[in-house]
């Protein structure tokens, strides 16, 4: 498995932006699909974001379709979260995750979890 650590998480306004990384290690960076999910207080482990192992596609939850955007360099071993216009309904703790598939929005098909990274969003 490949392990993830994702940074970058904070207290942000409504409206602002905040970016989020997740750096991995331990296996093959790009033979995984990517995702970034988020759970808020009182709910289930969402999906947020995908992308494939080269980074030539991509999919978003129709609730930050347009605010999100999620990139990945493969060279770095890195995958990224780019969030703006956020919401207080932002708020939650996100997750990186990493698939075998080449790109999935299925929670269970990814093996390979970070540890979360707090966002708030205040109002």
């Amino acid at each position: 498995q490949v392990q993830l650590v994702e940074s970058g998480g904070g207290l942000v306004q409504a409206g602002g932006s905040l970016s989020l990384s997740c750096a991995a290690s331990g296996s093959t960076f790009s033979r995984y699909g990517m995702g970034w999910f988020r759970q808020g207080p009182g709910k289930e482990r969402e999906f947020v974001a995908g992308i494939s192992w080269s980074g030539s596609a991509t999919r978003y939850a129709d609730s930050v379709k347009g605010r999100f955007t999620i990139s990945r360099d493969n060279a770095k071993n890195m995958v990224y979260l780019q969030m703006i216009s956020l919401k207080p309904e932002d708020t939650a703790i996100y997750y990186c995750a990493g698939t075998r598939a080449v790109l999935s929005t299925i929670r269970s098909d990814y093996n390979s979890w970070g540890q979360g990274t707090q966002v708030t969003v205040s109002s």
